[in-house]
């Protein structure tokens, strides 16, 4: 018998963490562990305009050149794409399921 795949109504909670669908090996966790980017806002404070639009979180952007440099990926519109696809790039980025890829 051939079973076919329900087409139910979708869920309204997921209970999803991106720590659990990351490979213990990954090259990503690897960095992880070395890089400490905790004192990078207040080295750059005096560098960012109190007024105007709000500028991408320095640390974001960091961790986003890394993993642009890490894996090749030379413009920053096909890393914006690789980021909002690729779970490890997301979590590696500090980024949710849910949180907007700059």
């Amino acid at each position: 018998m051939m079973g076919q795949l329900s087409s139910g109504q979708e869920r309204l909670f997921y209970s999803f963490n991106l720590e659990d669908h990351i490979p213990t090996n990954h090259l990503l966790r690897s960095i992880d562990r070395c890089l400490d980017l905790s004192d990078l806002r207040h080295y750059l404070t005096d560098f960012y305009s109190p007024i105007g639009r709000p500028s991408i979180d320095p640390e974001l952007m960091i961790r986003m050149l890394v993993v642009g440099y890490c894996y090749g990926i030379r413009s920053e519109r096909r890393l914006c794409e690789e980021a909002h696809l690729n779970l490890a790039y997301r979590w590696f980025c500090r980024l949710s399921l849910e949180d907007e890829v700059p």
